[in-house]
């Protein structure tokens, strides 16, 4: 069958299509595969294996046995999208209208398409950081859009304002920001998120924001939601989900928050993507946003100490690794033992040591790729005991003669 069309360009920006052109698996199938196949630990994918809170589950639980299993409206059941206004408005000051400015998604990346494809017309510019979370290519790719990159670099991963300033143009017209950042764990600087709404504002830009990760930051560190910069709200969607917070990733309810003629317009695709999603778990995660402040610094701290947890093990294994800010991921030089090559090393390492990482390049372009070779992401949002016994095994393998 030939393949062609909006669908070759969204496989191509998925890392899809292989050198022939045809359609392949990712990097993190092949792996997930080799961690079932050889018994590893795997440290590849980025979800939780254990539960979030139990409020959340019983709430879900509750609105299952009440008979909330049908369609809930096309923006999402009211009773959620008051609880994101009321957690917008109490985290960080925002005021949006529950009725107007909210829209429940199926998930973050839900959300991330039905914006881009609502907004991104065929040849439009879409400037994203590199390393991506692989949808973002994707997705661009569906629009017709043109992708545009920022490289961040090791060890900090923070950009290049005059690289920033040269890739955002007149042509530009999506600047998508993730922070904190999905693969590389880092925080956006207050620099850099002043200068996206300067660049926005200057070439009429919107700016789109990944926000997954919100609550989990470190070493003490607040998420700064760009819309809450002066001049930043007007032309926003900031996007968000329960998933990733209270480790209910497979229950898929996001949202997003922007000034109404932008809902309307992401509606407008997005109510012929799921239609609707997760009737059940929207009152769940509703529940869970009003949980009080304590909880949600606990959830943090917890993903600290496993940060801290794997780090330690990586570096007993002779490993060279950034130290992330946020999120569920840390990057480590292969390189630092030998292994100059990435892919290779995680295609090694369920031999050598029974763990199981994903190489940054499938993250990249061709480009960055080529610099980001010897990097390997590994995944700490896992039980201590997991991720003490994966340390462990890392420290006895010898990893240091891999190269």
């Amino acid at each position: 069958m030939d393949v062609s069309g909006s669908w070759r360009r969204a496989a191509a920006g998925a890392g899809l299509l292989g050198p022939d052109g045809e359609a392949g698996t990712t990097i993190f199938a092949e792996m997930s595969a080799l961690a079932a196949r050889t018994g590893a630990i795997n440290l590849g994918q980025g979800f939780p294996d254990q539960d979030g809170p139990p409020e959340v589950l019983e709430a879900a639980q509750r609105a299952i046995a009440d008979g909330v299993n049908q369609y809930p409206p096309g923006l999402g059941m009211p009773v959620l999208r008051r609880a994101i206004a009321e957690h917008q408005r109490h985290w960080y000051g925002l005021t949006v209208d529950p009725d107007r400015e909210v829209l429940v998604t199926a998930g973050a990346t839900e959300a991330l398409a039905a914006t881009l494809l609502a907004l991104v017309d065929d040849g439009d510019e879409v400037v994203t950081f590199e390393p991506y979370y692989d949808a973002y290519g994707a997705v661009i790719g569906l629009a017709r859009g043109v992708h545009r990159t920022v490289p961040l670099n090791w060890p900090d991963f923070q950009p290049d304002l005059d690289v920033l300033r040269r890739t955002v143009t007149d042509r530009t017209r999506v600047i998508l920001v993730n922070t904190p950042h999905n693969p590389t764990g880092t925080v956006l600087g207050a620099a850099a998120l002043r200068e996206i709404v300067r660049l926005a504002e200057r070439h009429d830009a919107v700016i789109v924001t990944d926000e997954v990760y919100e609550h989990l930051v470190f070493d003490g560190a607040r998420h700064v939601p760009i819309a809450t910069l002066p001049g930043a709200f007007e032309r926003t969607v900031t996007i968000s989900s329960g998933g990733k917070t209270f480790s209910t990733t497979g229950w898929k309810i996001g949202w997003l928050t922007a000034p109404a003629p932008l809902v309307t317009a992401i509606l407008a695709v997005k109510q012929f993507l799921t239609f609707v999603n997760g009737a059940p778990f929207q009152p769940a995660i509703a529940v869970g946003l009003a949980l009080p402040d304590t909880r949600f610094t606990s959830i943090a701290a917890d993903l600290q100490a496993k940060r801290d947890l794997l780090i330690a093990g990586l570096g007993e294994a002779g490993l060279i690794v950034s130290r992330p800010a946020g999120g569920y991921f840390v990057v480590a030089d292969g390189a630092s033992i030998g292994a100059d090559d990435g892919a290779d090393l995680c295609r090694r390492l369920p031999g050598l040591a029974g763990v199981v990482a994903v190489p940054m390049t499938a993250f990249c372009g061709p480009e960055l790729a080529a610099r980001h070779r010897s990097f390997v992401r590994f995944a700490f949002c896992k039980r201590p005991e997991v991720l003490r016994e994966a340390a462990t095994r890392l420290a006895t393998a010898s990893l240091t003669s891999v190269g």
